[in-house]
Order: C-alpha cells, then structure tokens, then sequence
C-alpha cells in the first residue's frame, strides 16, 4: 500500500511518498503556490500526484506546538485535510510533524547542503520524515 507524506505551509507543501511495500518514503517534489489562500493548483496537483502514484492514503504533517497545544497552523492543516479528503476521496491522518523541519535542516547541514541551498530542499524532506515516522509507527504496531 502506497502512502502519500505532507508538509503543509503556508506557501509550499513537501510531499513524499512510500514505496509498494509502505516500508520507506522518499521525497517527490515541494508544490509551491504564491499566495496561501490559493489552493486550487495545489490540490489538483496532489489529486495527480496520489493518482500516478496509486496512493491509498495521505498522511498529513500536523504542527502542534512544542507543548503539545494547537494553534492557527493546526486550524489550517485541519481545513487543508478537509479539502484533501473531499478532491481525493482518500483518508488523510494527521501526524505530528513537531522538529521535522529542525531535523530536516539538520540532515542537510551534515550533508555538507550550503545553508543558502536549505530552503530549495527543507520542505521535502521534512514530507519524508513526517511519512517515514508514519510507517516505522504503522509498521511496529503490525508486528
């Protein structure tokens, strides 16, 4: 079962996907958009994405605060997942996504990634870190 992982911002969504055996996810593309009110493209773009692919779920960073309180980050990433749900028709989990981008940033910055090159990249793989904690999660509680 394939597996679609997102960071969802406010002017770009990393996006990451699983491979067959929903044992590893690797980073697709960022889909940038130039205002944060304007969706359209970008769920079309994920509907396409998810059917190419064969995904049959999304799993959806979810950005709670360090003290696991929720604030107007979460409030849109609950509406994005409303609309994901309703132009997919596919389930969309919530994962807390808390220190991806930290440790996106930090994995570049030991790949020897120039600081002023983090932001083409920071967001993709933060999608593949919220999507590889979803299946190393998933995975454990099947055994």
């Amino acid at each position: 079962m394939r597996i679609l992982g997102l960071d969802f911002g406010s002017h770009t969504v990393g996006v990451a996907v699983s491979d067959a055996l929903g044992l590893t996810a690797q980073g697709v593309e960022i889909i940038r958009r130039k205002s944060p009110d304007k969706l359209r493209q970008t769920l079309a773009r994920i509907q396409a994405l998810a059917s190419s692919y064969g995904v049959e779920k999304i799993v959806l960073g979810y950005p709670k605060h360090m003290n696991n309180t929720e604030g107007e980050r979460c409030e849109k990433t609950k509406e994005f997942k409303a609309m994901l749900e309703k132009r997919t028709n596919l389930a969309v989990e919530l994962w807390d996504e808390r220190l991806t981008t930290v440790a996106a940033d930090q994995i570049m910055m030991e790949s020897g990634v120039r600081r002023e090159r983090r932001k083409e990249y920071v967001d993709k793989i933060a999608a593949m870190l919220i999507l590889q904690g979803y299946l190393d999660f998933w995975n454990g509680s099947r055994q």
